[in-house]
């Protein structure tokens, strides 16, 4: 049963790229031995694309390209100027070894957003389903008053 999948960025500087995920972008990583790391990653999406040719492309996902942006230039971190598509805002970071990695905020339909939709439609049952706190009954003015003339 397949249980994941291993994505694989060839680097002109594995080293610096590899230092880049773990303290730049803040990847959870194991040490395979002798300092290779292999990284976390998010959830992921696969699509097939009709082509003439074979060829495979990667692109990082976030909910706020202008956020990640930002982020990035924080960080003194390149990245290329936003492009919108039909599909998604998409820019692209340069990593260290000069090597570019898109990364978009989609647009598009998502079978990761099927949890999160799941999710928020159980948080908001509940807020709606919660009893109400009652508040104390007010006492009517008028056992007030006789209290009142009869202490005197």
């Amino acid at each position: 049963m397949i249980t994941g999948a291993h994505t694989i960025i060839f680097s002109k500087d594995a080293d610096a790229d590899r230092a880049f995920f773990r303290d730049v972008m803040k990847y959870r990583s194991a040490d395979a031995g002798h300092g290779w790391l292999i990284f976390a990653l998010p959830p992921a999406e696969l699509a097939f694309h009709p082509s003439d040719s074979e060829s495979h492309e990667l692109y990082l996902m976030c909910d706020d390209v202008n956020a990640f942006v930002a982020d990035m230039k924080k960080k003194g971190v390149a990245t290329s100027p936003l492009h919108e598509e039909r599909w998604g805002i998409l820019t692209q970071i340069t990593l260290p070894s000069g090597g570019k990695l898109g990364v978009y905020q989609p647009k598009h339909a998502s079978p990761l957003d099927a949890p999160k939709r799941a999710a928020t439609k159980a948080t908001r049952a509940k807020k709606t389903s919660a009893p109400k706190p009652k508040k104390p009954a007010k006492k009517a003015k008028s056992a007030k008053k006789a209290k009142k003339r009869a202490s005197r």
